[in-house]
């Protein structure tokens, strides 16, 4: 079990931190910062590629600084970008985060090699680095020399080219298809690259078919929750391992993201994770909006919270009814129960957006709209009876032996293998890390709410239940603070970099009427500069790492999805269970494909 009291370097900032991180850095390894960069009081060391895993290994383990947690690993072509001439095509990018102090910094890697570039890999340090290097392998094509199974993640094994790279165009890839070509609605489609045959199933190398028998579970298994594929490898009832194979719902979020304008983009998000849209519009919004450098109103700051608040107990209700009917078999009627509660909110939902599940509501900026005069009497009526409702949850499946027997001591994990594999959300929490942004790294205002990190020890499938169910209950705890103490005022920020001016300017102001017209047709553009911003959903860390170039587009943007992360732990729980267990593992996971492939 870790130690989970803060560290002597609790009261640093995210400044201090990296300037104490580059002193010691400085003086283990001389000559391996090549450039600082800080933008909105975060900082970026950009490493020597050959010195990369030291330091790494450094921040890691330095008991003043512990970065144990790497939120995230992305890269980034800069062949197109301004200025970028004569420098290394690409850098690798890390995000890392105390979850002891909430300190965060980032470190850039160039890496040499040009069109086939390659950098040193940091599984050995952080375990959790193995998908996203394979995902930028895949997207990117750099390479992660000591990688223990570099290969593609959500591309075909045969695809011939890494999308992201800016010499790549959307929409310019001919795509394989599986009909006749003869058909004539097929004469304007492109021209097909790949045959359109199936490919057999190759086992995972380091399998033993010899001795094991190799399971598929999924792609279209009703318990994978999507279209998740588990390569299953048994002796006889038992599990040996379990491989996640993703990619079937792959559609080229990132890529879209960064052909469209920053506005345009929020949609796109709603469609991630699709059962928590409120929370993945705020994600994306702090994001633009730290980007852009601009304040938004506390009337805004509240309703965002209480949306995301609702939207989190919306999603674990979902959770609720699935999870229980996936593993125990027994409840229909919990399933109903839990969806009875869920269309209360997504009527509010409704009530406020138009919408119900891709809602687009929480905006850069603001939020679409003020909240109309029966959102208070809504929203109380939730808040009158969704405690008896709860209760009546804890009554049915807490001590329910059914419930117990399929979930106590299933699927395990130690507090530092949550750590080691970047795990996040009540995934981690129930396995004793506290790590909660809300708490940690507090935005749009939980600073100013009174409510407690929900948190157990035993770190199996039951824990990560009671952890959900205290955490509608302290979801509703700040819902109601923020109907009682929710301020006046606007919802859109008065920043005229993202506001329109005001309706009486435009008959008096040329100026005004070019930058009304300049900002419906262009959007907003933010200065030239990179940004990562996270936030706690349902599921655990969505994060958003966004690059400027000046212009009205995102340059990069990479989506940190919670569900792609914590769904590698798939293999660290499964050895040694039975095979009726993967169902449940899955999921006390939580996942979304959406959001998993994006």
């Amino acid at each position: 079990m870790i130690d989970i009291t803060p560290s002597v370097g609790a009261t640093l900032t995210d400044a201090t931190a990296a300037e104490l991180a580059a002193q010691k850095i400085r003086a283990a390894f001389p000559q391996a910062i090549l450039d600082t960069y800080s933008h909105s009081g975060e900082t970026t060391l950009t490493i020597r590629p050959q010195d990369l895993v030291g330091v790494a290994r450094l921040l890691h383990d330095d008991p003043e600084l512990s970065f144990r947690h790497l939120s995230n690993v992305t890269s980034v072509d800069w062949s197109k970008y301004p200025g970028y001439a004569g420098r290394e095509r690409f850098t690798t990018v890390y995000q890392l985060v105390s979850p002891f102090t909430g300190r965060r910094m980032s470190l850039k890697t160039p890496a040499p090699g040009g069109d086939s570039p390659a950098v040193p890999s940091l599984t050995a340090v952080w375990p959790g680095a193995n998908w996203p290097e394979r995902e930028v392998y895949d997207l990117m094509g750099v390479r992660f020399d000591g990688h223990p199974d570099l290969r593609r993640i959500l591309m075909p094994h045969a695809w011939p080219n890494h999308p992201l790279r800016k010499d790549l165009p959307r929409g310019g890839e001919t795509v394989p298809f599986s009909m006749t070509w003869e058909d004539e609605e097929f004469e304007s489609f492109g021209q097909q690259i790949i045959e359109a045959k199936s490919v057999p199933t190759v086992p995972p190398k380091q399998s033993d078919t010899n001795k094991h028998m190799i399971l598929n579970l999924g792609p279209h298994h009703p318990a994978t929750h999507g279209v998740l594929r588990v390569i299953v490898e048994l002796d006889g009832e038992t599990v040996v391992a379990a491989y996640p194979d993703l990619g079937y719902l792959h559609s080229g979020f990132e890529k879209q993201g960064e052909t469209i304008r920053y506005k345009d983009f929020l949609p796109y998000t709603d469609r991630s994770d699709y059962v928590s849209s409120m929370c993945n519009n705020l994600g994306y919004s702090l994001a633009v909006e730290k980007l852009m450098g601009v304040e938004i109103p506390p009337r805004a700051q509240v309703l965002r919270i209480m949306m995301a608040e609702l939207q989190r107990i919306a999603s674990h209700l979902l959770w609720l009814g699935t999870s229980v009917m996936d593993a125990a078999g027994m409840s229909h009627a919990m399933l109903m129960y839990a969806f009875r509660e869920r269309e209360q909110l997504l009527d509010i939902f409704e009530l406020v957006s138009g919408a119900r599940l891709t809602t687009s509501y929480i905006r850069p900026g603001g939020i679409w709209r003020d909240v109309p005069p029966s959102f208070t009497e809504r929203v109380q009526d939730v808040l009158r009876t969704f405690p008896a409702h709860f209760d009546e949850y804890e009554r049915f499946m807490t001590e329910n032996p059914v419930w117990k027997a399929r979930t106590v001591g299933v699927g395990k994990l130690s507090a530092d293998q949550c750590l080691a594999l970047s795990l996040t959300g009540p995934l981690a929490r129930a396995s004793g890390v506290p790590l909660d942004y809300r708490k940690l790294r507090p935005y749009s205002g939980y600073e100013n709410f009174d409510f407690k990190m929900a948190t157990a020890t035993d770190g199996d499938t039951y824990a990560r239940y009671m952890v959900r169910i205290e955490e509608m209950r302290q979801s509703l705890r700040m819902v109601e603070q923020g109907l009682k103490n929710l301020p006046d005022g606007p919802v859109w920020t008065a920043d005229r970099k993202m506001a329109l001016p005001p309706r009486q300017e435009l008959d008096t102001s040329m100026e005004a009427v070019i930058h009304h017209f300049k900002l419906v047709t262009e959007g907003f553009s933010p200065p030239p500069g990179e940004v990562y911003c996270s936030v706690e959903n349902p599921k655990g860390e969505l994060g958003f790492y966004l690059v400027s170039d000046g212009g009205p587009r995102p340059y990069r943007c990479k989506i940190r999805g919670p569900s792609f992360s914590n769904i590698s732990a798939l293999r660290a729980m499964a050895p040694g269970s039975f095979l009726s267990d993967i169902v449940a593992m899955i999921g006390s996971i939580d996942i979304t494909l959406g959001e998993v492939d994006r």
